[in-house]
């Protein structure tokens, strides 16, 4: 009454399955392959950046992304680690001025110093660095450290 199909039928239907599959795969890859070579040769790419849109503003574009101050190892003169970054995509940085402050328990400047960080930094880029500040004054609750200045050129 129930009878089993015959076991050719599905290894025919299987089979041209698979014959389907292959020829979609090669007429697809023939279609990319004539695409690409009707394309002729690419655009060369441009070396050059793109010019700079705004003037450069090293307070704005150098941040300062860590700074942890410590004493030396006489805990008299205060050690900055600093890492600093460019987010400029056109003009590099060097000449980096900055200025450092150190505030008591009420929030008020006890010294500050302003100095040069002697290094330079190119578009999107980041460096560390130390600096030597001054004599680390007694009373200091909390300090910073800014950006003030910096002598720019465009890339």
């Amino acid at each position: 009454m129930f009878e089993p199909p015959p076991q050719e039928k599905q290894s025919s239907t299987s089979t041209s399955v698979w014959i389907g599959v292959i020829v979609v795969v090669i007429v697809v890859a023939a279609a990319m392959l004539f695409m690409m070579t009707m394309k002729g040769p690419g655009t060369p790419a441009s070396s050059a950046p793109a010019a700079p849109t705004a003037k450069a503003d090293p307070v704005h574009d150098l941040k300062i992304q860590r700074a942890a101050m410590d004493k030396d190892n006489s805990g008299t003169i205060a050690i900055w680690a600093i890492t600093i970054e460019n987010r400029s995509p056109y003009y590099s940085y060097s000449n980096i001025a900055y200025e450092t402050s150190y505030l008591n328990a009420d929030g008020k400047v006890i010294a500050s110093n302003k100095g040069t960080l002697p290094l330079s930094l190119g578009p999107a880029g980041e460096k560390n660095t130390q600096l030597r500040d001054l004599t680390y004054p007694n009373g200091t609750a909390s300090y910073k450290i800014r950006v003030t200045s910096a002598t720019s050129q465009a890339e």
